[in-house]
């Protein structure tokens, strides 16, 4: 979505709501432990999209429940937000910190030949033991 100085000051302003809405005025269990990660407004302020992170077995759960609360959820922002336009959410789910969490296991088990001594052209470098003639 493009963004302005005004769009980013009013994300922000959104993300606040947002995340009080979906901490305090919201009771659905499925919504638990849900994190609000990012929010972007459009330059006209009718259309948000909001990011939120959850456990990646609850993906699915939690998509459901946000569509089932976006009514309520969007009635109490345009009401706290006190815009002319009260702004269409889309929720999206945040995977960068399941993408970062694959990407630490995949560095923590580093395959033994990367620790090889490689030449310019990534051939392992054979080290040959000379011997010394024996007198």
């Amino acid at each position: 979505m493009k963004q302005n100085s005004n769009s980013r000051r009013m994300a922000e302003q959104a993300r606040e709501k947002l995340g009080y809405i979906l901490l305090f005025e919201v009771s659905d269990p499925a919504l638990e432990l849900v994190t609000l990660t990012g929010v972007e407004v459009s330059i006209d302020k009718s259309f948000i999209k909001a990011y939120v992170s959850c456990d990646s077995a609850r993906y699915e759960e939690v998509s459901e429940a946000l569509d089932r609360a976006k009514g309520r959820i969007r009635s109490l922002l345009g009401r706290a937000l006190g815009w002319r336009v009260t702004p269409e959410i889309r929720f999206a789910i945040d995977t960068t910190t399941d993408e970062a969490a694959r990407i630490a296991r995949a560095l923590e088990d580093v395959p033994p030949t990367l620790g090889v001594e490689k030449d310019e052209f990534g051939y392992p470098i054979v080290q040959d033991e000379v011997e010394e003639p024996q007198q």
